[in-house]
């Protein structure tokens, strides 16, 4: 009997059990596993982007942002006239940034503001080092400038400054060495138009104007030479002439030649 004067039932208790897989339909069992493998497929490309993009972040972190593969080495090719310390030197490359943030462009520009360095090359070799690959300046001519010896290439640039004469380089004077200099550049065309009997002979090419070209010879010799326009007739015209006995041979003018 309880207080309130009505009886209660037996108090219920609930179980969960779980279903065997005979209970659930065949039918609903093929649906439900082909939700899943859709599901699947779609996160899928989510994913691998997601692998990737992280992957790259710590490719990224480890070539720009560390040490690890960081410059050790900045190897010279091909340098002579100058040194691999002033090459070095000009390239400006902390030792340890990483080989990845170097501008390399950069690198060969400072590079090619060294007076023998006519152009230059610069590449990274993976893990630690760059390498500079340059290329000099070819001598032509030296330039006599009071005790001292200016020696230009075949543009004229001047990029050494000797005490003494070099060997094997012929001779050219005038008043503005110089790549920009009309009359250095004269010298270089009559130096280049010269056939090998007239450079073994050859002293010097003197320039006192555009005009006013002189090529002294062995011997005493001297060809007027004018301007530098038709380098090639003059030159073989004076070499037929060699054997002439004449100091002064005139092929300003090609066509009329003179001698005296």
């Amino acid at each position: 009997m309880d207080s309130g004067g009505g009886r209660r039932g037996p108090a219920r208790r609930w179980q969960l059990v779980r279903a065997g897989s005979d209970a659930v339909p065949p039918s609903t069992r093929r649906f439900m596993r082909r939700a899943r493998q859709r599901r699947m497929r779609a996160a899928l490309p989510w994913a691998v982007a997601g692998v990737a993009l992280a992957l790259s972040g710590l490719v990224a972190w480890l070539l720009l942002g560390t040490g690890l593969f960081g410059v050790r080495e900045v190897r010279v090719v091909g340098a002579d006239l100058v040194t691999p310390v002033q090459v070095r030197g000009a390239a400006a490359v902390p030792d340890g940034v990483p080989l990845a943030r170097v501008d390399l462009a950069a690198v060969a520009a400072r590079i090619g503001k060294l007076p023998p360095v006519e152009r230059v090359a610069v590449r990274r070799d993976w893990p630690d080092a760059l390498v500079v690959q340059v290329v000099e300046r070819t001598p032509v001519a030296v330039v006599p400038r009071g005790d001292r010896f200016l020696v230009v290439d075949r543009a004229g640039v001047v990029f050494r400054d000797e005490p003494s004469r070099p060997a094997g380089l012929p001779l050219a004077r005038v008043a503005r060495p110089g790549a920009s200099d009309p009359e250095t550049r004269a010298a270089l065309q009559v130096l280049a138009a010269l056939t090998p009997p007239l450079r073994e002979a050859l002293v010097e090419v003197t320039v006192e104007g555009l005009a006013r070209i002189t090529v002294r010879l062995s011997g005493d010799r001297t060809i007027v030479w004018g301007d530098a326009t038709r380098g090639d007739d003059k030159a073989q015209v004076a070499t037929s002439l060699l054997g002439r006995k004449a100091d002064t041979i005139d092929v300003s003018a090609p066509d009329v030649v003179t001698f005296r």
